[in-house]
């Protein structure tokens, strides 16, 4: 086995269709506020990662990170800011996705 098919084979940590629909409502009403414009999803070994950007060409905005490895201890779930300091962190997806609320709210 080549080290490209070890790669290939070995598990990586995604979001399920259920989650993925929870993080693009937010995404969606924050494209519809122009607050972002851009997305990228990354599955890793260790964690899945939602990004969002105001432009393209830029360091994501925020990251949305599924650890499981810390659904015990802190939550699965965590909201990371462009500066890297942690924003919100739980066990339930919805309720950390409400940081993204006050955002909202603030837009209006």
């Amino acid at each position: 086995m080549t080290p490209l098919d070890a790669q290939a084979t070995s598990p990586r940590v995604m979001f399920d269709r259920r989650e993925l629909d929870t993080i693009l409502r937010v995404y969606g009403m924050m494209v519809a506020a122009g607050e972002w414009r851009d997305y990228a999803i990354d599955g890793l070994k260790d964690r899945a990662e939602f990004s969002v950007f105001r432009h393209a060409a830029e360091h994501p905005l925020y990251r949305i990170v599924k650890t499981p490895a810390d659904a015990r201890k802190q939550g699965a779930w965590k909201i990371v800011s462009a500066t890297g300091a942690i924003l919100k962190r739980g066990h339930d997806l919805a309720q950390v996705l409400k940081v993204f609320d006050r955002a909202r709210l603030r837009l209006a």
